[in-house]
């Protein structure tokens, strides 16, 4: 094992975490700094790493979806946030939700009882400029440690608002409007589901545009995140909106009509105990007052009591185009990587892969080693890293994961299955790829063991 090695963590969210741990496996002693305990971000709660502040889900399991796919891209390549994932996993259908708490926990215990990680508490204020260091300090970051990064990159400032939507109490909700039911029956009972008629749904449309939003520092325009987007928002832009989004109706029979709701909100369990559930899609910036005035029009929801009230906050993130390499380095000073939605990834298992590659190339640089391998954009993980670091694209804005940027696939797929055919062939060639990168990650732990 290398005794000179070290390389600093900036941020013990999901890429930090999932950066230090991978590193650490290469026998590299890593800093890891975190400002929790001494100081929180508005949208922080928990002292506990690889906090999720917004929802708890991981979305789509199977792999001929692209995240789906990105989650057992990570899974191959020995990933600690799935491995906690799939032990903290709760019902949700098709997708891959956790219980918050156990997932924060096992990572915090997994990094904290590794004895070549150094956690150090308090704020970062400058980026190392000696050495090697991981920024994965997130969207939140704010006051000098942002200023410092904004003068090593030259500094644009890009931003997006981001928000989270509320945790209601499962004793509160009223089941006898209520039902439970995953839509078309995938899943069993996952989900809780208030069902709204015409008439209640235009009458809790028509508040939702007009109640009192909360003040957000610098929010002189609504740059919203598409796939975050509050659901006033949403109400705004269109009588139907809401209905083709969170409030779809389709492939839900509410038994106590036998019929289809004209929308339905759906409630997802947000833990194992199943005590909490969160209200899917409906992140919000309404004041907390009219949260429980207006979201209790909801059929089942008129008596709810909230662990949590929903909430906006601003996120900042990199040009990353005309700053990171494909290895997510700075191109100015390759000795610094970001990871994290800081660079422009946007999602949990986003946020993970990049946090699993930018410590995989740290790694190599703090070896002295060669990259003998690295995903290229056949992968989902290695598509993504290449999005986000071509200088090609000229307007930059954080990107999911999805087949849209991974490399097309050769063959003619043709009849109702093909769209799921040709993404299960692109999933297959990807995760052969996976395998040997996995190979090489493993050859260079055996090598610094035996050193």
């Amino acid at each position: 094992m290398s005794d000179i090695a070290e390389v600093n963590v900036i941020g013990a969210g999901l890429a930090g975490c999932e950066a230090a741990n991978l590193l650490a496996s290469f026998g590299i002693r890593v800093k890891l700094y975190e400002m929790k305990p001494e100081m929180k971000s508005p949208a922080h709660h928990s002292d506990g790493f690889a906090e999720l502040v917004c929802s708890n889900s991981l979305r789509a399991a199977n792999i001929e979806n692209a995240v789906g796919l990105l989650k057992e891209e990570l899974r191959r390549l020995g990933s600690l946030i799935m491995e906690s994932a799939d032990k903290a996993q709760v019902p949700a259908g098709g997708a891959l939700a956790v219980d918050r708490d156990e997932f924060s926990g096992y990572i915090t215990e997994r990094i904290r009882s590794n004895t070549l990680i150094t956690v150090i508490s308090g704020e970062v204020k400058q980026v190392p400029r000696d050495g090697i260091t991981v920024v994965a300090t997130g969207p939140l970051t704010a006051g000098d440690l942002y200023e410092d990064i904004v003068r090593l990159t030259g500094g644009d400032d890009l931003h997006f608002f981001d928000a989270a939507a509320p945790i209601v109490k499962a004793e509160s909700i009223d089941m006898s409007k209520a039902f439970r039911a995953s839509r078309y029956g995938k899943g069993g009972d996952d989900y809780i589901n208030c069902p709204m008629n015409r008439e209640e749904y235009i009458a809790f449309r028509n508040e939702l545009v007009t109640a009192k939003r909360a003040d957000v520092a610098n929010f002189d325009k609504e740059i919203v995140f598409e796939g975050c987007m509050p659901i006033e928002t949403m109400a705004t832009r269109g009588e139907d909106t809401m209905r083709f989004g969170p409030l779809k109706p389709v492939g839900l029979v509410d038994p106590n009509t036998g019929e289809e709701p004209y929308a339905c909100l759906q409630l997802r369990q947000d833990d194992r105990a199943k005590t909490m559930y969160n209200l899917v899609g409906f992140q919000t910036r309404l004041k907390w007052p009219e949260q429980k005035r207006v979201f209790g029009m909801i059929p089942g929801l008129e008596n709810a009591e909230y662990y949590r009230m929903g909430v906006m906050h601003r996120n900042t993130y990199l040009n990353s185009p005309d700053n990171l390499t494909p290895h997510y380095s700075l191109r100015r000073m390759p000795g610094i990587f970001f990871a994290g939605q800081i660079t422009g990834v946007e999602g949990y298992i986003e946020s993970t892969a990049s946090g699993l590659l930018a410590g995989y190339y740290a790694g190599l640089e703090a070896l002295g080693k060669e990259c003998e391998f690295e995903p290229d954009a056949q992968t989902v993980i290695g598509s993504m890293a290449l999005y986000v670091s071509d200088p090609n694209v000229k307007r930059f804005v954080p990107m999911n994961a999805n087949f849209g940027i991974v490399a097309p696939i050769a063959g003619k797929f043709r009849g109702k299955t093909s769209k799921k055919d040709k993404n299960y062939a692109i999933a297959t060639r990807s995760l052969e790829q996976i395998d040997r990168f996995a190979d090489t990650i493993s050859k260079i732990r055996n090598q610094e063991q035996k050193s």
